[in-house]
């Protein structure tokens, strides 16, 4: 090619057009596109910069400007086919390739379902929330006060030794009373929401619990509980057998029946152990009541006076003299047991996915 000659030069980019026309109708996929661009327009080594080193800056000086045209009008046209390219999409072959058949049936999603210890929990708010309790939440990281010394679990009381307690290390140098621990009962909420609410009090309290003890089929070291308090003028024992035995009914069925034998909870003062009819036998006897018809199910008793006493250091409305209440607690892994027939509470806990569907 004569660099100076105008039908050597038209001949030259119209070879160059005509190749870029042709390898551009080709273009049908992405990855396509993207590797005509580098190969015409690449900053390094593309064909239009080749172009431009080998014939723009080698020409001489009379030719340049007629060179410099024609590099221009090629340069436009293979931006134009690259645009059109990159606009047009994949082609119908490409689009057939990727098409779903929806007339296939999906991938089935699992479907997710609480946990028997929640399901339990929640059915047994539940009945309270329709007494018009509410509900209290508290930290499972608890101070000694607030664990044992408020629920009248004085220092060295012997009823300390009944709740083997999982302690927080390197507490050795702080306070008796302000040594932290994992709670071994809910019942530490109860004293924190009669700081922050006066009389009348009405709440449930669901939650976990620690304590140091060996597992076994009926025991765990980890285990919840939902406790109660009911605080308010002229509440007797039997506002709380009423209560409870309206829960039991709720959760067991109408015919079951309660009663109450004498116990003793540092708390509460008179303390009762309720049992319920054994729900397998209906009362007759059978093994998993030991034959006796009634199965021991929660404690409860009325607020000791010392306990309204500790609340009424912040809270002057819990006058013991004035006020009167009652408490309860329950572990809701034993009713679940029950419930559902389970006879090995470290199931609830083991994460085996076979267990847990039976209840999805």
């Amino acid at each position: 090619m004569t660099q100076s000659d105008p039908q050597d030069l038209n001949l030259y980019f119209a070879e160059l057009e005509q190749e870029a026309r042709q390898a551009a109708s080709a273009l049908s996929t992405p990855e396509a596109v993207e590797e005509f661009r580098l190969v015409w327009l690449g900053r390094k080594q593309g064909k239009l910069k080749q172009l431009s080193d080998s014939l723009l800056k080698s020409a001489a000086p009379e030719a340049r400007r007629e060179i410099g045209q024609r590099f221009n009008a090629l340069k436009s046209v293979v931006e134009s086919l690259l645009e059109d390219a990159a606009g047009a999409g994949p082609s119908d072959s490409a689009l057939a390739a990727e098409a779903i058949d929806i007339t296939l049936p999906s991938t089935r999603g699992l479907l997710g379902a609480e946990h028997p210890i929640t399901r339990t929990m929640n059915e047994i708010v539940q009945v309270f929330a329709a007494l018009g309790y509410s509900v209290g939440v508290g930290p499972e990281v608890e101070t000694d006060f607030y664990n044992f010394e408020s629920m009248n679990f004085p220092p060295g009381h012997p009823a300390r030794d009944t709740q083997d307690t999982l302690v927080i290390a390197n507490q050795e140098r702080r306070p008796l009373r302000d040594r932290l621990l994992l709670r071994t009962h809910t019942s530490p909420v109860q004293m924190r929401t009669m700081e922050q609410q006066p009389p009348p009090l009405r709440i449930v309290i669901p939650g976990k619990v620690h304590r140091n003890e060996a597992d076994d089929a009926t025991h765990s070291s980890t285990f919840h509980q939902v406790e109660g308090l009911c605080v308010d003028t002229n509440i007797t024992f039997s506002d709380l057998k009423g209560t409870l035995d309206h829960a039991m009914k709720a959760l067991f069925g109408s015919s079951v029946k309660t009663r109450f034998f004498p116990s003793f909870f540092p708390f509460t003062e008179p303390s009762a152990d309720v049992q319920i009819s054994c729900i397998f036998c209906g009362g007759k006897g059978c093994r998993r009541c030991k034959q006796s018809g009634w199965i021991e199910l929660l404690g409860c008793g009325m607020v000791d006076p010392a306990v309204f006493a500790f609340a009424a250091e912040k809270q002057p409305g819990y006058d013991p003299k004035k006020i009167s209440g009652f408490a309860f607690g329950m572990g809701v892994e034993r009713i679940a047991m029950m419930k559902y027939g389970v006879s090995d509470i470290g199931q609830f806990f083991s994460g085996d996915m076979r267990f847990l569907e039976q209840f999805a």
